[in-house]
């Protein structure tokens, strides 16, 4: 009963975060187990359905919506897009505002912060519904505002699609792949992989030192320790 939830974070209080593909929102679960809808609509039209989702130290909660939720009843339930396109919003839960961040993706999917937050990693997955679209990593300036700037792509993908990533201490991309998890420098440059016997969806940092790799695969969880740790739990 998790209303196809797909990506999910915790917030600064280790609240947990959902993008919830069946009924197109974002909500945020308490420790007593209430659950509040932080964001359904934009500009009094519905979300497509929200994919995934990170946190900024300020408290304010990014996160991507593609389509896929609602093209079909398989992640969600078929139905109208009324925003007429896939982008990524801003929610501020200190003023209860949503805003549109970006305009030009296809399918925004994954999204992590470097670090330090100046920087926003987007994976666009369009390539999923428009033959020879995008199957790669965006790199954007996040200024203090809030505002992006499009410094170009990051990585492009050479096994299936990246979907869910998070970023290491050093700076470094783990993101998910069709054979496995794909390992990238703060440059871009291509480290290697850590080889799944299926499609992988997502990843994350966990454990006491964040350095476990937990990793979502077709039908499977998989976890290897590694000689990095996570920027932040989440």
């Amino acid at each position: 009963p998790s209303n196809n939830s797909n990506g999910n974070t915790v917030d600064n209080q280790g609240r947990l975060i959902t993008c919830e593909h069946l009924t197109r929102r974002v909500t945020r679960t308490d420790f007593d187990g209430r659950i509040t809808v932080l964001a359904d609509r934009i500009a009094g039209k519905r979300l497509n359905s929200p994919n995934d989702v990170t946190v900024k130290s300020d408290g304010t909660i990014w996160f991507t919506d593609p389509s896929y939720g609602i093209l079909h009843d398989y992640e969600g339930d078929y139905g109208e897009a009324e925003i007429g396109g896939c982008h990524v919003y801003r929610h501020d839960p200190a003023t209860g505002t949503t805003d549109q961040v970006t305009s030009d993706f296809v399918k925004p999917n994954g999204l992590a912060f470097s670090p330090d937050e100046t920087l926003l990693y987007i994976a666009d997955t369009g390539a999923t519904h428009l033959p020879g679209g995008p199957r790669h990593i965006r790199k954007l300036a996040v200024s203090n505002e809030g505002k992006l700037t499009d410094l170009g792509v990051f990585a492009e993908c050479t096994s299936g699609l990246f979907d869910g990533f998070r970023v290491d201490r050093k700076g470094r991309i783990w993101t998910s792949a069709g054979d496995g998890v794909h390992a990238y420098d703060p440059d871009g440059t291509f480290i290697g992989k850590i080889h799944i016997p299926e499609g992988v969806s997502n990843v994350t940092f966990g454990g006491e030192k964040l350095n476990r790799l937990f990793i979502t695969a077709s039908t499977s969880l998989y976890a290897v320790y590694l000689t990095a740790n996570g920027s932040r739990l989440g």
